[in-house]
């Protein structure tokens, strides 16, 4: 990471949200869907005890035991290590490579790093349309000057489905859509929130040149507490596996899974075939243990209200080969029937089943 990109950490935003109540989706899942999941009873295992209880084989740095993932990860597999590109590799490089991911540094740390960025949100507390920051975005590596700080404008493409869980997962198309200059990110996420939208946990990819330095897809995880947003991959989120962290370099060109699921009184998030690390139930002073609210979506985040910047993979939600979240799964919840839409003229969103849609666009360009 550069010493520029550092001083961003510091830096707040001065969030004003303008919109109304959130969005309500819901998601289905096709029979062409790769690669094709379990069915969500299987992904239980037989004692949902045994394989969700917490145990204490490792200890944290204060000393005191550290949580353990469930045995099973949230679509029924036992976990198996990642297969990862050599450190700093491109997207494309790591999908050639036919590997999971790369390290996006070659410090060889997997400590997570704040990273202070822009992040929407959307839920029944209210959809965040336009907020004012005083990060600004930087140029693209090879073109143009950096904007300037000022208003964010936050488009989505999402799907949504209320009941109480424990968690979800879905499989996500991993792409690189072009982020034009002056805008902040775009990315795809699975989150889930309590009933009333004001404590969210969130996992995906994102294009983010102020969080990543570079234009490929990333791992992220974030978090928000009384609607208050935290950092990107870090803030409390602990480190799991010796494989991967967040911040590091997805593949292009295909789906991978991602999960969140609460248990042993934290959120553990997963990604394709690992946990990841998790966020501690400490972080909300144990009040928040089980979602009410969750959602699937594309988010991009613009300097403008009519952006230039793709959503998923860039085409249309109404093409066939557009970007798709897919095989929704809810974990010790109700069965998927999200509702779908999207919140921006520019952007779309097509439902193909109870548990898949497509999503997606160019913007207004």
């Amino acid at each position: 990471m550069s010493n520029s990109r550092r001083g961003l950490l510091a830096a707040g935003l001065a969030t004003a949200v303008v919109g109304a109540m959130g969005i309500v989706w819901t998601l289905n899942a096709e029979a062409d869907e790769t690669p094709v999941p379990p069915a969500p009873a299987a992904a239980r295992p037989a004692d949902p005890a045994a394989a969700t209880a917490p145990e204490t084989l490792k200890t944290d740095a204060a000393g005191d035991p550290a949580p353990t993932p469930p045995k099973l990860l949230p679509w029924g597999e036992r976990p198996t290590k990642l297969k990862r590109a050599r450190a700093g590799a491109s997207s494309a490089a790591i999908a050639a490579a036919g590997a999971d991911v790369a390290a996006a540094d070659t410090s060889g740390s997997l400590e997570p790093v704040p990273e202070y960025a822009p992040k929407g949100r959307n839920s029944r507390a209210g959809i965040l349309r336009k907020a004012r920051t005083s990060i600004v975005p930087p140029a693209p590596p090879t073109r143009g000057k950096a904007a300037v700080p000022g208003e964010v404008f936050f488009h989505y493409a999402v799907g949504t489905q209320t009941g109480e869980t424990d968690g979800t997962w879905a499989n996500l198309t991993i792409a690189k859509p072009h982020l034009a200059q002056g805008d902040f990110h775009t990315l795809t996420e699975i989150a889930v929130q309590s009933a009333d939208g004001r404590q969210i946990v969130e996992v995906g990819w994102t294009v983010d040149r102020t969080v990543n330095g570079d234009d490929d897809p990333h791992l992220f995880v974030f978090y928000w507490k009384d609607r208050q947003p935290s950092c990107y991959n870090a803030c409390g989120f602990q480190v799991y596996s010796a494989t991967v962290k967040p911040g590091d370099t997805l593949p292009t060109g295909g789906q991978k899974r991602f999960g969140i699921q609460h248990s042993g009184n934290v959120w553990w998030i997963a990604y394709d075939s690992e946990w990841i690390g998790y966020f501690p139930d400490t972080l909300w002073n144990g009040t928040y243990t089980r979602g009410g609210l969750t959602q699937w979506f594309g988010e991009v985040a613009a300097s403008s209200a009519a952006p230039c910047t793709d959503m998923g993979n860039g085409i249309a939600a109404t093409e066939g080969n557009a970007g798709r979240i897919g095989s929704i799964s809810m974990t010790n919840g109700p069965e998927p029937v999200a509702s779908v839409r999207s919140t921006s003229d520019h952007y779309s969103a097509v439902a193909l089943s109870d548990r898949t849609f497509r999503y997606g666009g160019a913007g207004a360009c």
